[in-house]
């Protein structure tokens, strides 16, 4: 899966940049691999120009490669039997009055464990965005409701392409609530905001990217088997923002 790796973080990056062009001085929270993934899916039915593009976007090269690499990567990040919760689904929703070919509806369910459900957009628009809200209500444990605001699927829908990615883990060194305190996080040389902060006195994998100047913390799950991978810029000299210095180092 190395090339899939490889793609992935290629196109998190771009996207990462492209996203934080405007919201210098706001929280930036996506899932990369809900994007790639679900976009890959789409691409499974892409040919000519619009394929080029795409595959370009995605950083893709050997495509049939990347197909069965997701079909691995997801079948991992679904498995049973760890100690959190990490779950992963695709869904395809399609206008009824539309024929798929079974090709796509058959590769979609081979390589990403997808489902194309067919809706009735043009005449039931609103039951359909609830049918779909209902669906990601679910698989994120009740986490995300009301997706789709009323308006967004209408009599023209004709595809909705959904990803619900799920996480619930224990940090493998517990944090004390006693110890969270309010205290102020710098968003530039010149700025600063009142947040809640969480303090913890243990040994954690740590590093440090001289040619970066950013630091990067390892903050492990239960087990070892998931982290949270925290990276801090050097304290900042001007009135860039963290998330500026953050999309420079690339």
């Amino acid at each position: 899966m190395d090339n899939l790796s490889k793609a992935n973080t290629t196109f998190a990056l771009n996207l990462f940049k492209k996203l934080s062009e405007n919201a210098n001085t706001q929280n930036l929270f996506f899932s990369p691999l809900s994007i790639s993934s679900a976009l890959s899916m789409v691409f499974l039915g892409a040919k000519g120009n619009t394929a080029a593009q795409m595959a370009k976007v995605l950083s893709l090269d050997e495509v049939e490669e990347i197909h069965n690499g997701y079909q691995s990567l997801i079948s991992e990040i679904n498995k049973p039997g760890t100690n959190y919760v990490l779950r992963i689904a695709n869904r395809l929703y399609g206008e009824k009055t539309f024929k798929f070919l079974a090709t796509f509806i058959d590769s979609c369910q081979k390589f990403y464990h997808a489902e194309l459900k067919q809706l009735d957009f043009s005449r039931a628009a609103e039951d359909s965005r609830k049918y779909i809200n209902s669906w990601v209500e679910e698989k994120t444990e009740g986490k995300i409701q009301n997706l789709l605001a009323q308006g967004v699927v209408d009599s023209m829908t004709r595809l909705v392409l959904v990803n619900a990615i799920y996480f619930k883990g224990n940090w493998a060194t517990q944090f004390n609530k006693d110890c969270t305190v309010e205290r102020q996080f710098k968003i530039n040389k010149n700025e600063s905001k009142p947040v809640q902060m969480m303090f913890k006195e243990a040994k954690f994998n740590i590093s440090y990217v001289a040619d970066f100047q950013t630091q990067i913390l390892d903050l492990p799950y239960v087990d070892n088997e998931t982290s949270m991978i925290i990276l801090l810029p050097d304290e900042i000299q001007d009135n860039s923002t963290g998330l500026e210095q953050v999309r420079h180092l690339y």
